[in-house]
């Protein structure tokens, strides 16, 4: 079935359709992402956000949203929702402290209504790779204000992971060729943390499915995060990720621009 995260009406056009298949949904993965570090001036998704943003985060905060009553339905018991994280919209880790760093600021880019000339969260100038890891901050603010609002009443488990650095995927095609052939080779050999697409697909499908990662509110990552037989832990998440008010803020502004009823 189709989606494009990076449309609104595709998300909307997508809910209904899934409703009206009589599939039912014991789990829901939120896994798209672009990154394009390259850009001078900013995309834009047909309702006129910036489109990194758009995909990355607008786009599976209205799809988590439109899919949480059928993922409540589910006969099933063990109804999961989970969004991909990424180090880098964390400061105190390593792949976080490379600037630009992630800030929100007080969200005044979405409050002023996110369309042109306003291009990035808070406000201020357009810097693509900013946008990504805003974006990806804004992720774990979602699944956090998730289960903070609806665990209690749906018994769903809603969680975030950091499979590692998958540094080969089409993620980095908008980068320079360069760059896509030196960045696996330097996670693998200077890093450590890089970790195959096989490996990073066994862990996020772990935490789909596998009874030991039932904890809703959770951000799980991986110690040695390269090896097969890493130990997974649960993490602390980056200090504008575990914000409350920055959830609760970001929640009201982003159900305001998706025109969430």
């Amino acid at each position: 079935m189709h989606i494009d995260l990076g449309s609104l009406e595709s998300v909307r056009r997508f809910s209904r359709e899934f409703r009206a298949s009589g599939r039912r949904l014991r789990a829901l993965v939120c896994n798209a992402a672009i990154y394009m570090p390259l850009l001078k001036e900013p995309l834009r998704s047909p309702e006129g956000y910036e489109l990194t943003m758009t995909t990355n985060h607008l786009g599976h905060f209205l799809l988590a949203n439109l899919l949480l009553e059928d993922l409540k339905n589910s006969p099933e018991n063990d109804r999961r929702l989970v969004i991909l994280g990424t180090v880098t919209h964390n400061p105190d880790e390593l792949g976080g402290k490379i600037p630009p760093r992630p800030n929100l600021g007080n969200f005044e880019g979405f409050a002023a209504g996110f369309k042109d000339p306003v291009s990035m969260i808070d406000g201020k100038k357009f810097e693509p790779v900013k946008a990504y890891k805003d974006s990806k901050v804004c992720n774990v603010l979602t699944m956090r204000e998730l289960h903070r609002r609806y665990y209690d009443s749906t018994g769903i488990t809603f969680s975030s992971l950091y499979p590692g650095c998958v540094a080969d995927t089409p993620l980095f095609r908008n980068h320079y060729p360069l760059f896509q052939k030196i960045f696996p080779w330097f996670q693998k050999n200077i890093t450590g943390g890089y970790v195959s697409q096989e490996l990073a697909g066994e862990r996020v499908a772990a935490v789909v499915a596998d009874p030991e990662y039932k904890q809703s509110g959770a951000y799980w990552s991986w110690g040695n995060r390269q090896k097969k037989n890493g130990k997974s832990f649960v993490q602390k998440v980056s200090p504008q990720a575990r914000d409350d008010e920055k959830g609760d803020r970001m929640w009201e502004l982003s159900a305001k621009l998706v025109e969430l009823a």
